[in-house]
């Protein structure tokens, strides 16, 4: 029951390339942002479909296998984790930003369909 605690499985299309670059020695890191369609019904009755965007971040092999399987528009599926990353810029503000820390992505068709 532990893998429950903090587990994300998201269906959605990229907006972007994977951006990639290695940290450190030779550890490797994707990052990319997919988009999640959710519907709603207003007080008229009226269907609203509302877009949400979600920050993606992968390491190692899950990294390369991004580089090599996503591109702008795929659908995907992706199995993972959320973290909140905290820092403080010049000015000591703090900035918070929570991403999907992805283990597992599988790519749907052949993604040129919007």
């Amino acid at each position: 029951m532990t893998t429950l605690r903090n587990s994300v499985y998201l269906i959605g299309r990229l907006g972007n390339d994977p951006e990639l670059k290695t940290v450190g020695n030779d550890r490797r890191l994707a990052r990319f942002s997919i988009a999640t369609n959710d519907y709603y019904y207003d007080k008229k009755g009226d269907r609203i479909e509302q877009t949400i965007w979600h920050n993606v971040v992968a390491w190692g092999k899950t990294a390369e296998a991004a580089e090599k399987i996503l591109s702008k528009g795929k659908e995907v599926a992706l199995q993972g984790k959320l973290i909140t990353r905290v820092w403080e810029d010049n000015e000591n503000k703090k900035h918070y930003i929570t991403e999907v820390v992805a283990n597992e992505l599988m790519v749907f068709g052949n993604g040129n369909q919007k």
